[in-house]
């Protein structure tokens, strides 16, 4: 009896050991562990107030901003130009038509012409199904994240070609189609030497809990809704601990997800560079998982935190200002 008893014990201890070593495993794949600080570029910094008036303008002035008010589109596709066009950046729109409308996506190019391109894109219309929306958080805070990179990367020197892509068309009637503004920019870039893409898909919603969508969440993300997120497939994995990498030397405070594409990832811009075989990741504050207000009336520039979103902007800007020899 006592020898079944000891077999049983043997059993279930190597029963437990193998599933908290699969429950590790699990953990470490999903999670993608980093270890170290990234260097640490100096610099100005992101400036809260400057987001602020920048999210405030789009989400109240420019809005609505959905697919149905070109007028609209045209307006903040010409205030984000013209920010970009304060700084030394090479200038472009990229103007195409949908039934019979004229829409564009704006480009700011720093760095060297040639050689390989990093992608930092966000779109900046807002969904429109249920009238004015003034899609602060979504995603006119991935906008005014653009716009305060394009005044830090502004007169420095850089390794790399790193282009600030802003984008209509991400929201409804034209999402998963091939004229998502991001659609289009992708397209135009077959061919090139794209080292990866960059998303900012709402970057500035923060809460004291932070809801989770299963257990396995739970289980592996903290329960504050104080971090950000750098979100990939399996195939972005060595993008993803590089921006995270990044983003942590900056001081804020950042966990990723690794998964099958299918598994929630494919909500954004990045997947038209997926489709092209380019790697991508999006960096969020987890969209509609945290913000209530997600495609509502209530998405206002009031309910978001610019002190920790400029956090996020310094972040970014530390993946991807890699200093020019």
């Amino acid at each position: 009896m006592r020898s079944v008893l000891r077999s049983a014990l043997r059993i279930l201890a190597a029963t437990l050991a193998s599933l908290f070593l699969l429950l590790g495993l699990a953990a470490a794949l999903i999670t993608q562990p980093t270890f170290g600080a990234a260097p640490v570029t100096d610099g100005p910094r992101a400036d809260p107030n400057r987001l602020r008036r920048h999210v405030e303008i789009l989400a109240t002035v420019m809005s609505p901003r959905d697919a149905d008010h070109p007028e609209n589109l045209d307006r903040a596709a010409a205030y984000i130009r013209a920010h970009f066009s304060r700084t030394g950046a090479r200038v472009e729109e990229q103007v195409f038509e949908v039934r019979g409308r004229a829409y564009r996506n704006v480009i700011a190019s720093f760095g060297p012409e040639k050689g390989s391109i990093l992608v930092v894109g966000a779109h900046y219309d807002s969904f429109g199904d249920f009238g004015a929306n003034p899609g602060a958080d979504d995603n006119a805070s991935g906008t005014a994240g653009l716009l305060e990179l394009a005044r830090l990367l502004d007169g420095r020197s850089l390794r790399q070609r790193v282009d600030l892509a802003a984008y209509a068309n991400e929201e409804p009637p034209y999402f998963g189609s091939p004229w998502m503004g991001s659609a289009v920019h992708a397209r135009s870039l077959k061919g090139r030497d794209v080292r990866g893409m960059i998303c900012l898909e709402m970057i500035g919603y923060f809460t004291e809990i932070q809801p989770a969508p299963s257990w396995l969440f739970r289980l592996f993300y903290p329960g504050r809704g104080d971090f950000i997120a750098v979100a990939g497939r399996w195939e972005d994995r060595a993008l993803t601990r590089e921006v995270k990498r990044a983003m942590r030397s900056a001081g804020t405070p950042t966990v990723s997800f690794t998964a099958p594409r299918s598994a929630g990832l494919d909500g954004s811009d990045q997947i038209n560079y997926w489709d092209l075989g380019i790697p991508a990741v999006m960096v969020t504050d987890t969209s509609f998982v945290r913000n209530p207000n997600y495609h509502t009336p209530e998405d206002t520039a009031a309910t978001l935190d610019y002190r920790r979103m400029s956090g996020v902007v310094d972040g970014v800007f530390q993946a991807v200002a890699i200093p020019g020899s």
